[in-house]
């Protein structure tokens, strides 16, 4: 599987050759500083006057970096993707030897990252139903009332919440029928490809 680049992402990776061969070890350890605590204007400042180049270039650099290996480790793709998805940058054989080895030294790292990064959801953990059906009123001697009343049991980071939903059948339904849909499109190759590439 192929990484495609936008133009914006390999406008901000052409300033690597300019930068130098040495700058890819410099860029890297930013784009991984960046990933990990957020951007450092002061570190990229300091590259730039230790590279001898403009700071735009360097934080531009950083940016493709940081978009280049994270997508890759997205991804995992293979070396040889990796090398098939950089070759179309054009760059020299030094400087495409030297981003793979920044990929392939960081991907566990950059994946473990990613990981924390991602927002935790509730899990569902169980689900208590009831049907309760109003027959008779005071100003209304025969009617027939149905109400499904849930308690929906949820796990988030170790603590279990519950939440209380109730609705008429005639709703209830058609939230079956919808999730249903949802669930026969998940089976499309376009929505397995989607949820392939977000994992």
């Amino acid at each position: 599987m192929l990484l495609v680049l936008s133009a914006e992402h390999r406008a901000h990776l052409s300033c690597l050759p300019r930068a130098g061969g040495a700058a890819v070890g410099e860029l890297g350890r930013l784009a991984l500083e960046h990933l990990r605590r957020g951007a450092a204007l002061r570190a990229c400042e300091a590259a730039a006057r230790k590279l001898n180049v403009g700071v735009d270039t360097i934080q531009h650099g950083v940016e493709g970096l940081v978009y280049l290996l994270t997508e890759s480790s997205k991804l995992m793709i293979s070396e040889v993707d990796f090398q098939d998805s950089i070759h179309v940058l054009g760059f020299s054989d030094e400087l495409n030897k030297s981003l793979l080895q920044l990929y392939l030294d960081n991907r566990k790292e950059i994946r473990s990252i990613l990981g924390e990064l991602a927002p935790r959801f509730p899990s569902y953990h169980s689900l208590e139903w009831r049907l309760d059906v109003q027959l008779a009123s005071r100003s209304l001697r025969q009617q027939i009332k149905p109400a499904v009343t849930m308690k929906l049991h949820l796990n988030q980071n170790e603590d279990q919440t519950a939440q209380v939903l109730q609705t008429d059948p005639a709703t209830l339904l058609h939230l079956i029928q919808q999730l249903e849909q949802a669930l026969g499109e998940m089976k499309m190759n376009h929505c397995r490809r989607i949820v392939r590439n977000m994992k």
